[in-house]
């Protein structure tokens, strides 16, 4: 009689065993962690963008048409799948995916370091990982946007690369990438794998044909050259600091700092392991440094950007504690747990002036509209869009488009001469075509103000009145025509 092998038996039921126990504990830290992003209705512009994006590409719109954004398509999709089955009315369920996302980017980070150092230290990544998530601004850390849904293919294409599946490397790189551009950055430590393990030559055409060949399909079904130019090449102005350089510094070492409290258990070890070189993964080190290039890149240092540190940092300190006493491990998770609870509850707490500011102006703009009126918007809250229901007068959806104002930049590099290419003509067109009812200078003395920009000062002089104001922002009716 054969004896029968028990130990590939036993191997699968201990790794099974292994993720009924992690993956519960996971996710229900998911759904703690990113309990705040249920009580408010929206977070940010960005989450308010994209609404607005998915309610035009359902009335047929297209994207890097009349649809745009400097954006890479995949997140206005799937937030118009999420509006045409569950409803356009409320981000409820992106908050839902959100939470699937960091779910996922937290088991994947669980995978890679158990298979590289054991059992104990995959359940430490993946909750140094949800623990240290969260840990900006809500308003950044908290929001179904860009960076929450890029992880998970960052944190996939490094499991993959981790085991010699360069073809679906590729393939994660690319989801990473077609989220936000910046997700391209884990391509470098994807390469460094490639190349320690002796296969460029049979891995590297598998690896570019994963990237190129989702790439190359997602800009045939748009539009080519419009995923060019919305995507890479027509950002240069705004990927600048001229003008606002001491704001921008402020806002980098802010955010910087926040970043820090929240990854002060984990900071000692993995700079302890810098020191003394222990960790003995040079790819971590060069995922955390392209990730860190891929902040400093959009000259802008937004909270949200540094959501792309965390996974590589939350396996360098796995790697870093697991040469130290428990002692020292305990305390790097009972660090981040208490900080993890402090960002907790200042998502709960915190004001949000702006979002009530938007709630009013848009309560006051459906009032004074019917449904089918189409309105301007003029300001950086694309969410009045979209708590007003009501259909933007252009496919330019901030005045930052079309004045190269961002996120608190100074006058002199405002104005319609640093707008994208091409915007004030086609802005021209469709203010002609389709005239606003109303019009809403949002700008509340901020220099994209209408009397700073030659063209829209014309157009509410010669076609609107005043009506109202609305916490500073001024209503402008049309007036009828002869």
């Amino acid at each position: 009689m054969l004896a029968v092998p028990l130990a590939p038996v036993r191997t699968t039921v201990t790794r099974t065993a292994y993720w009924a126990r992690l993956v519960p504990l996971l996710a229900a830290l998911a759904c703690v962690t990113r309990v705040p992003s249920f009580v408010q209705p929206l977070w940010n512009p960005d989450e308010g963008f994209l609404a607005v994006q998915a309610r035009l590409l359902a009335q047929g719109g297209e994207l890097y048409d009349t649809v745009v954004d400097r954006k890479p398509p995949l997140l206005p999709w799937l937030y118009q799948a999420a509006f045409a089955l569950c409803g356009s009315g409320s981000l409820t369920p992106l908050r839902v995916l959100a939470v699937l996302a960091q779910l996922l980017t937290a088991a994947l980070l669980a995978s890679v370091a158990r298979r590289r150092w054991g059992d104990r230290a995959g359940r430490t990544a993946g909750m140094l990982y949800l623990l240290i998530s969260i840990g900006l601004n809500p308003e950044d850390a908290q929001a179904a946007t860009f960076e929450v849904f890029m992880l998970p293919g960052t944190a996939a294409a490094l499991w993959c690369a981790d085991r010699g599946r360069w073809g679906a490397a590729g393939a994660a790189v690319a989801a990473a990438f077609l989220t936000k551009q910046t997700g391209g950055a884990v391509l470098l430590p994807v390469v460094w794998l490639l190349h320690r393990q002796g296969g460029p030559r049979a891995g590297l055409p598998r690896l570019a044909a994963g990237f190129a060949v989702p790439v190359l399909g997602v800009a045939l079904a748009t539009d080519p050259g419009g995923f060019l130019f919305w995507t890479v090449t027509g950002s240069a102005t705004y990927a600048s600091v001229t003008g606002s350089e001491l704001h921008v510094l402020v806002r980098a070492l802010t955010n910087t700092a926040i970043l820090a409290a929240a990854s002060a258990g984990l900071l000692p070890p993995v700079a302890r392991a810098l020191r003394g070189a222990r960790t003995g993964a040079p790819e971590l080190w060069l995922w955390l440094a392209s990730s860190a290039a891929a902040v400093v890149l959009g000259c802008h240092f937004f909270g949200h950007y540094y959501l792309q540190l965390t996974p590589p940092l939350a396996l360098l300190a796995t790697a870093a504690l697991r040469g130290l006493p428990r002692e020292r491990h305990l305390t790097a998770v009972l660090t981040s747990v208490c900080s993890c609870a402090v960002f907790v509850g200042w998502g709960l707490l915190a004001p949000r002036p702006e979002l009530a500011h938007a709630e009013r102006l848009a309560a006051a703009l459906a009032h004074r509209t019917a449904p089918a009126d189409r309105v301007l918007v003029w300001g950086i809250h694309p969410e009045t869009y979209w708590l007003a229901g009501r259909t933007p007068a252009t496919r330019y959806l901030t005045a930052g488009l079309l004045t190269n104002y961002s996120g608190g930049r100074d006058g002199p590099q405002v104005g319609e001469k640093y707008a994208v290419a091409g915007t004030w003509p086609v802005f021209r067109r469709e203010m002609t075509a389709h005239a606003p009812v109303l019009v809403v200078d949002d700008s509340r003395g901020e220099p994209y103000a209408p009397g700073r920009l030659p063209t829209l000062r014309r157009l509410l002089t010669a076609g609107y009145e005043e009506v109202g104001r609305v916490d500073g922002a001024v209503l402008y009716a049309r007036v009828p025509g002869p």
